[in-house]
């Protein structure tokens, strides 16, 4: 078969990016012929993983882009003549390949592959400046609220208008979690089905080892909680002094989290990682004795859930968005209410005490994974995916050419 994927951004920036790399290679494993197609924006430093790509920004002209990009057109015009697939996989589009791509894909079926909220929230978290939930649609909410300034709503929403007048060209929709799938059906999105990100598979780790410790992975925003969890962590260090907590990632609050920790007194108790590369990340991890996902908003995925999972890490995540759909509670990890640190800290303190209860689950977490988040599994899924949409558009054009 040969297939098209398009995303936004063709470096490793994110779990999105790099699971649709990992997928590109399981297919081309399989002898499938796969090109991905994506912008040239990058941050300095990270390679292009693309096979092809066209003009992206991350400056203020990224706005505009967003809207309409001529580049992301042409480029896909050409590719289209070019390469010819049988098959069009479309990630992430909104954030620098814009709606306008989908003009060209009327003649060739395509599917699009929810990977976040963007397609249905001009901000892509459905979720307000003051940490609630949305479940209203875009539009003057999005103003009223302080989602959106006045400058930048028009471009935003005609964005989203644009989208809403070309989705049909889409003739399969795949979400990568349940709560991705409900807010693109509240949005007046036909049928979705659900097919869970592909993690690869790496090599179990080691026995644990003292000190007991967490560890916490992804971007230094208000969003994931990390300040909540320094919270979390005075009483667990109360109840288990020689606790200790690597937080490995960067952003926003970097500067503002460390402060934090020093206030509180947890200076001996928590290690700054900064930002990791994938190796350094997995080594660092393996120490963990239990990984925490305590982010406030709804996950869409919660890749580096998954990936402790993988890892063989028991993992304690808010009970909301993907991380539900990931974690099984009380087998593979615990689940708790966003926000609540009363409740992060008891469960974390509950595995920290028992070292062997950590190992078990683990060892059913890592056997879980296995069974459903493997790159391999998640490239079946897809591939059975994509010759359900083939056969069903085989079916339509021969009913159209009958008499």
């Amino acid at each position: 078969m040969k297939i098209l994927l398009l995303n936004d951004y063709g470096a490793p920036i994110g779990g999105a990016e790099r699971q649709l790399v990992g997928l590109r290679e399981a297919f081309r494993a399989r002898g499938h012929q796969v090109r991905l197609l994506t912008s040239t924006a990058r941050p300095q430093g990270l390679p292009q993983l693309a096979d092809t790509t066209c003009l992206g920004t991350l400056t203020a002209a990224r706005t505009a882009l967003q809207v309409a990009n001529p580049w992301a057109l042409s480029a896909l015009q050409a590719e289209l003549r070019r390469f010819r697939p049988e098959i069009v996989h479309v990630k992430m589009f909104l954030t620098q390949l814009s709606p306008l791509i989908l003009k060209s894909l009327a003649a060739v079926p395509a599917i699009y592959h929810a990977s976040w909220y963007r397609a249905v929230c001009p901000i892509g978290s459905k979720r307000f400046p003051d940490g609630t939930p949305c479940r209203v649609s875009w539009g003057s909410a999005c103003l009223r609220r302080g989602c959106l300034s006045a400058q930048c709503w028009p471009l935003m929403i005609g964005q989203m208008a644009l989208l809403r007048r070309w989705r049909q060209r889409f003739r399969g929709v795949v979400a990568n979690s349940q709560a991705v799938r409900e807010r693109l059906l509240e949005d007046g999105f036909p049928a979705v089905e659900v097919i869970p990100n592909g993690v690869p598979i790496c090599s179990q780790r080691p026995p644990l080892n003292t000190p007991p410790t967490l560890a916490f992975a992804g971007r230094l925003e208000p969003e994931k909680g990390v300040e909540q969890l320094l919270d979390s962590m005075v009483r667990v260090c109360q109840v288990i002094p020689q606790a200790r907590l690597l937080i490995a990632g960067s952003g926003g609050q970097s500067v503002a989290l460390r402060e934090q920790a020093v206030r509180l007194g947890l200076g001996k108790a928590v290690q700054f990682l900064g930002f990791l590369g994938s190796v350094d990340m997995e080594n660092a991890l393996r120490r963990a004795w239990v990984q925490v996902v305590p982010s406030l908003w709804e996950e869409p995925f919660g890749l580096v859930a998954a990936e402790g999972l993988m890892r063989g890490t028991a993992v304690v995540a808010s009970a909301s968005g993907g991380l539900v759909d990931i974690i099984r509670h009380g087998e593979t990890g615990l689940l708790v209410r966003p926000g609540d640190t009363g409740a992060l800290s008891e469960a974390i303190i509950n595995l920290l005490n028992d070292r062997n209860r950590c190992e078990r689950m683990g060892q059913v977490a890592r056997e879980d994974a296995l069974e459903r988040f493997s790159e391999n599994l998640s490239a079946e899924r897809f591939l059975r995916f994509y010759a359900t949409v083939l056969a069903r558009e085989a079916e339509l054009t021969a009913s159209r050419a009958a008499p």
